[in-house]
């Protein structure tokens, strides 16, 4: 067993060991790209997101050295039918790459990592010597010339020198050119059955080009045929709760959220089990070792970005192009930029269908404001704290207060919002019940049995709070807003609140622009 070669299943029995919900289907998936053009793969996900566990998967199965038959046996990949024909058949390189970044200013680091390599391997062919010179591709070539056994390499956090030097920098340069030399000359395909590298970026972009265009990549915009295995799926996070005795509903509130391909449900797993093992649900971003640098990219302010964090901390979505972002922190160019790198890091969420982004969850929508706080945006750190007065001014009644509140959202939004349109009101009130999220699932344009309700708020489990109804009108009398509300026919996830729901009639008057409010209580005896 060496440092970096046939390093044993170790690691992967490690995460069996404790709770481990399956996703060893990933291994068909990379299984069916071993010997063909598709052989090299970059799989690029959030932190958080599993990827040292899917790593340590890989080694623990394609080890030579070891054998991992009892690791898998009750898993998926037991069933598939290329489980046996790759089941520890391969020598496997297991390289992490943090181990190797300690001192950031040493420009030798990717020399040292080929000579500390190619030593290790060369003490696994004791028999199969080296020449003065040989780097670690020229050794490799050798091996498998003698051996006729061409080797899997699984390079975890692959994108760990690029996060830490800038492009033109010799170490950068070196790395690039290193990855090149591996994995994109001609002897590749002769010395790798596979190459599975994985790290939070895609491959870094030249133009319009990826530097090693004959990587497959699949990422939390486009994960591929991969996207099930990036996170839990709502099955599996309800399995686990009741194992766990943990309320679904909060886990879902706090950690779902995620769209990562044709997968439309997915929670963030680190922050799951976490909260399992605790028995509470609350934020473990920070504990985690994630980013803190969602601040300095969202202080950019890129024209309209501002806008785009304030709508989305309203519940909204915001249309993003991810295609022109070069997968390079350090090329942050124009909002599209901001917001691709933001969904490769996790805070937020990319919907491929619709292209748009949008915060996922309770957890992240916690770091978005603390960063919107530090970057001293003030009015709209205010409005967060409106927010919190204008849910308490709805649910005790006071219609004043709630017009005011309305009134203070609107003009503090003037820069995103066009005053005399309805579908603008309805984003001002998203933003003013910002701090409803806490309590509430919040709809907008709830389908109803006549139309749609403008703005609804569903207490979550175990809040004991009315359900809301919010009504807008332009130019209208508020009894109007009311009266409409009381005549629809709402579906059962309003109906079962008819005995402590509350209706809100909100009108806005364009030439005084100002609001009005009317708060009526609905049981079954009215």
């Amino acid at each position: 067993m060496g440092a970096y070669i046939n390093i044993g299943n170790a690691g992967f029995q490690s995460v069996r060991n404790g709770e481990y919900v399956d996703k060893s289907g990933l291994i068909s998936i990379v299984n069916g790209t071993l010997f063909t053009e598709r052989r090299f793969s970059c799989v690029s996900r959030s932190r958080r997101f599993g990827k040292s566990v899917a790593a340590k998967m890989l080694c623990a199965y394609y080890d030579q050295s070891c054998d991992s038959r009892s690791l898998f046996s009750d898993l998926e990949i037991a069933s598939d039918p290329s489980f046996e024909k790759h089941l520890n058949k391969y020598p496997v390189i297991y390289l992490d790459l943090t181990s190797f970044i300690a001192d950031r200013s040493d420009d030798s680091i990717v020399d040292k990592m080929d000579v500390a390599l190619r030593a290790d391997i060369g003490k696994a062919y004791p028999d199969i010597p080296g020449e003065e010179g040989d780097r670690l591709m020229d050794y490799l070539l050798r091996v498998v010339e003698v051996t006729v056994q061409p080797f899997i390499f699984i390079i975890d956090e692959w994108d760990a020198i690029c996060r830490e030097f800038a492009p033109g920098t010799q170490a950068m340069d070196r790395y690039v050119g290193w990855l090149r030399r591996m994995f994109k000359s001609q002897e590749a395909s002769r010395v790798f059955a596979g190459v599975y590298m994985t790290g939070i970026l895609p491959i870094k972009k030249y133009k319009t080009e990826s530097a090693l265009n004959n990587f497959i990549e699949y990422s939390m915009v486009k994960p591929g045929d991969m996207g099930k295995y990036f996170g839990f799926t709502k099955a599996e996070v309800r399995a686990l709760s009741v194992k766990y005795g943990v309320d679904f509903d909060d886990l879902e509130k706090w950690y779902d959220g995620y769209q990562i391909g044709s997968e439309m449900s997915m929670f963030n797993p680190n922050s799951v089990m976490q909260a399992l093992y605790d028995r509470w649900c609350e934020s473990y971003w920070g504990k985690t070792g994630a980013y803190d640098a969602v601040t300095d990219y969202i202080s950019m302010n890129y024209e309209g970005l501002k806008d785009d964090i304030i709508r989305m901390l309203a519940g909204e979505s915001c249309d993003v192009n991810p295609i022109g972002f070069t997968n390079d922190l350090s090329e942050i160019r124009n909002r599209d930029d901001v917001l691709t790198v933001l969904i490769h890091l996790g805070y937020l969420t990319y919907n491929r269908n619709t292209k748009e982004c949008r915060i996922p969850n309770l957890e992240v929508s916690g770091e978005m404001e603390s960063a919107v706080k530090s970057n001293h945006w003030a009015h709209v750190a205010e409005a967060l704290r409106n927010s919190k007065q204008l849910l308490q001014a709805t649910l005790r009644g006071d219609e004043e207060a709630v017009a005011r509140g309305v009134d203070v959202a609107h003009d503090e939004n003037t820069s995103i919002l066009s005053y005399n349109d309805e579908n603008s009101l309805a984003c001002v009130l998203s933003i003013a019940y910002y701090y409803a999220f806490n309590d509430y699932i919040i709809h907008r344009e709830m389908a109803t049995g006549k139309g749609f309700a403008d703005l609804v708020l569903i207490p979550r489990k175990n809040v004991d709070s009315p359900a809301i109804v919010i009504e807008l009108k332009y130019d209208k009398a508020v009894d109007t807003a009311i009266a409409q509300i009381k005549r629809r026919q709402y579906p059962a996830k309003v109906a079962q609140y008819a005995d402590n729901l509350l209706l809100v009639g909100i009108t806005y008057n364009t030439t005084s622009k100002q609001h009005e409010c009317r708060i009526e209580i609905k049981n079954e005896s009215h």
